[in-house]
């Protein structure tokens, strides 16, 4: 494993485990497929975790894995403040100590304000006395670290990053991102001012594996580097030495090891002008294809409305990286035919969704533009049948039915 170090001189693994995607056993996280996950990254040298408060069971099912195991103090431990639910001073209090609660533990490693995107949430914390807050934390050992997470462009990173001595930050950066959100120039802004940069969405959301357009699989396959997609998409991160520390969201080992082996294999200035050309072709055919770009982060839900946002999305990008008939599909599968209703139409245009995503997509519009294409009239059609079909609820028994019900029990 390769290592970067912080502002303090600590060693971090160039390989973070994101816990936001941590596998679910129905509603709740599958705690012992994630012990075994996290604990093969960290024999392989990864010692930065990464949550929030926000991510459903993600602090608990990490502190209970790290206290089981005995490692609290053999890692470092990232979260996240939910700046956007603080209406107090003493709701900075309420929080953080419900997440030390969460993680079993005393203190925090990396502490960032979540989910900032423009220099007004900020202001509206220091206002409630963030500022003081932190220096008292720091001053205990609570907080050894301040940092914050951004989505936003790179003119209000600049203008958050300059206003305050930050330890660190993070960004959403992948070589498809690379001018947008903070983009390059935030990355290359931040380590001027010797702030360690940690990477979050490197794979976009598995836009840059999985969900490739096939031609763009054939151009990195054509290769003769004979890198998987990931690997790709990960190197061209560790490439540039202003990265501290990548995240990834591991959910089965296999992705561990290849990751915690790319981790350990690549080194900063290693991609060639050769590597550079092909990802910029593989850039040329995500763009010819993709239709919205979204990360399927969900920062977007819940909706109101119970529209799924990002769920509609996916199935109409793959629309045109697959194809019509795939994307259609889907969206069957994984909309169309849920218990409750999810469909773009039951928008009613309120626009909380956008207030709330990290891409600034303008998802009223996008998601009528979905529809029309998701759901033309026979296909609309075909649905509704199939909805009466297969999800009915059963018919309530008479008293006498259920009697004799359970008398056959």
């Amino acid at each position: 494993m390769e290592y970067r170090t912080d502002r303090s001189g600590t060693k971090l693994s160039v390989l973070g485990y994101g816990c936001m995607r941590l596998t679910k056993d129905s509603k709740a996280i599958d705690l012992d497929k994630a012990e075994r996950e996290l604990l093969a990254a960290y024999r392989s040298g990864v010692n930065y975790f990464d949550t929030a408060y926000i991510y459903p069971g993600s602090e608990e099912a990490l502190g209970q894995i790290l206290a089981r195991n005995h490692l609290r103090e053999q890692v470092y431990v990232a979260t996240k403040l939910p700046q956007y639910l603080i209406r107090s001073e003493s709701g900075l209090e309420k929080y953080f100590s419900e997440q030390l609660a969460r993680l079993q533990t005393d203190y925090i490693d990396y502490y960032l304000m979540h989910h900032l995107t423009d220099v007004t949430m900020w202001q509206k914390l220091k206002d409630l006395g963030v500022e003081r807050w932190i220096a008292e934390k720091k001053a205990a050992g609570a907080i050894r670290s301040i940092g914050f997470s951004f989505h936003g462009d790179t003119a209000h990173f600049l203008e958050i990053l300059n206003d305050y001595d930050w330890d660190f930050c993070q960004i959403q950066y992948n070589y498809l991102d690379e001018d947008t959100q903070a983009g390059r120039a935030g990355l290359k802004a931040a380590a001027a001012r010797g702030i360690p940069v940690i990477i979050m969405e490197p794979l976009r959301g598995g836009k840059l594996v999985d969900l490739l357009p096939t031609g763009a699989k054939q151009i990195l396959a054509q290769s003769p580097r004979g890198w998987t997609p990931a690997q790709w998409a990960f190197r061209w991160l560790y490439d540039q030495p202003e990265v501290t520390v990548v995240l990834s969201g591991m959910n089965s080992l296999a992705m561990v090891e290849e990751n915690c082996r790319t981790a350990s294999e690549a080194r900063a200035g290693d991609l060639t002008e050769a590597d550079r050309a092909v990802l910029a072709a593989v850039k040329d055919e995500i763009r010819r294809s993709e239709k919205v770009g979204c990360t399927g982060c969900r920062y977007c839900m819940p909706c109101p409305k119970g529209v799924d946002i990002p769920g509609i999305f996916r199935c109409y990008n793959a629309m045109y990286t697959e194809s019509k008939g795939q994307g259609r599909f889907q969206f069957a599968q994984t909309v169309g035919l849920t218990r409750e209703p999810a469909f773009a139409d039951q928008c009613v245009g309120c626009g909380a969704c956008e207030r709330h995503c990290p891409q600034g997509l303008p998802i009223r519009a996008a998601l009528k533009e979905a529809d029309r294409a998701l759901r033309p009239p026979h296909y609309k059609l075909a649905i509704g049948l199939a909805r009466r079909l297969l999800l009915r609820r059963p018919a309530k028994q008479s008293r006498a039915e259920q009697g004799r019900g359970e008398q056959h029990q």
